[in-house]
């Protein structure tokens, strides 16, 4: 009987502590709040600006890159990112990076640890950034390139663009 509570005990204990996106990503996110974002460019010496959703510029370098960004904004609330690529000679690329659902939020408190329901989103660590890698090769073209469109959800736009928007009716 000793035999049988002490291995219930453990188990309920290894559950109880395992299993919610906090513990397996870490606090606050994936490492310390901070998840991993590379910038390669061809050609490299590419500059490397980030802004977030308010406009605030959270990262300036030079490529190839390695940083790390916060993927959560808050109370279940993923951040959002611009990284602005501008390499001279060349029209300046922005590659929007957004905070999305950890994997470990779900699965790990569906299965094991249904109080990381709560823990986890003020821990922070309910979010991993949607990009590891942004690869972006500038070429030289003789022709013009095809204008193109975005369509991105209205709390996406940085705030230094909402007064540019113009409303179209139906």
């Amino acid at each position: 009987m000793k035999t049988i509570l002490k291995l219930f005990v453990i188990i309920f204990l290894a559950t109880f502590f395992s299993n919610c996106a906090t513990i397996m990503s870490g606090s606050k996110g994936s490492k310390g709040g901070m998840c991993p974002l590379t910038v390669n460019t061809q050609p490299t010496g590419a500059k490397i600006v980030v802004t977030d959703k308010s406009d605030n510029e959270v990262f300036r370098g030079v490529s190839p890159v390695n940083m790390k960004l916060k993927a959560s904004a808050g109370f279940f609330s993923g951040q959002t990112y611009y990284v602005k690529i501008s390499v001279d000679g060349y029209p300046e690329r922005v590659v929007m990076v957004k905070g999305k659902l950890s994997g470990w939020y779900i699965a790990g408190n569906l299965i094991w640890a249904p109080y990381g329901w709560i823990i986890d989103p003020f821990s922070g660590a309910i979010f991993i950034l949607n990009k590891k890698v942004i690869n972006e090769v500038f070429t030289k073209t003789t022709s013009l390139a095809e204008p193109s469109l975005m369509i991105i959800d209205i709390k996406d736009v940085p705030v230094n663009l909402k007064d540019q928007l113009v409303r179209i009716d139906q």
